[in-house]
């Protein structure tokens, strides 16, 4: 498929943003872009991204492969739309004057909680800027949060792609974590606590002082919240933005 004259997108991607007709006659009839995204992101939810490739959604579509080209060009095209089908539009903005901090931590939230719930999401390689309409609304309301803190806009993408980072390996990390746990069949504080047996028998407080306070506190005790531990780090990362809008301001 040729790309957009205007944008410069691939056509599958200017279709999604309403620049292009979807392709009415297939090889197939009653194949389509909304069929070929759906039965991906059912391979995606089923058995992760690893098992989508163009030949397995032309199988699940009875279709062959080189039917699907006429709809998606190739299959990084194909990882997007289905990011693109799951991802839900952005929440809804806080009143006037509820700050940027609120906005951004909403924002973070909203994230996480779609990356909960498709998983596979995680395991797309980055491969350029947001350039689908949710991704890009998305963008737009991050920086819309930030109106009003004197940051310059190159530092507003800077600020959400830190935030964005930091959500998006949050969510990698507690699902590693969790498929960890599932496949030990311990519970997380049976797993921390074996942790903190191996730990002790490995270290010294001679060549490990600070190993070993750990060690001595409670701090292994149990293991936390997932949404306690978001909520540090999220806190902790917007604490780094405010003292950059204090110091730019």
């Amino acid at each position: 498929m040729a790309a957009d004259e205007n944008t410069g997108l691939p056509a599958s991607l200017a279709t999604a943003w309403g620049l292009r007709a979807r392709p009415s006659k297939g090889p197939k009839p009653g194949l389509s872009l909304d069929r070929i995204v759906a039965a991906a992101v059912g391979v995606a939810a089923a058995e992760g991204i690893g098992a989508v490739s163009m030949g397995r959604v032309a199988k699940e579509l009875a279709v062959s492969p080189m039917s699907l080209y006429r709809y998606v060009g190739a299959k990084d095209e194909l990882y997007i739309l289905m990011q693109e089908a799951v991802t839900p539009a952005p929440p809804e903005p806080l009143p006037d004057g509820a700050g940027w901090r609120a906005g951004l931590t909403r924002w973070a939230r909203a994230q996480r909680a779609f990356f909960h719930e498709n998983l596979w999401l995680l395991r797309i390689p980055v491969s350029g800027p947001p350039a689908s309409p949710k991704s890009v609304a998305w963008m737009e309301y991050g920086l819309e949060t930030l109106d009003g803190t004197g940051l310059d806009e190159g530092t507003k993408l800077g600020v959400i792609m830190l935030v964005s980072g930091y959500v998006r390996n949050e969510a990698t990390l507690m699902s590693d974590l969790d498929a960890a746990y599932t496949a030990s069949g311990h519970s997380p504080d049976e797993v921390l606590r074996r942790y903190q047996h191996t730990l002790a028998a490995l270290t010294d407080p001679e060549r490990h002082p600070a190993v070993t306070r750990v060690l001595e506190s409670d701090a292994l005790d149990q293991a936390d919240e997932p949404d306690a531990d978001f909520e540090f780090g999220l806190g902790v990362v917007l604490d780094g933005v405010a003292a950059l809008i204090a110091r730019r301001g």
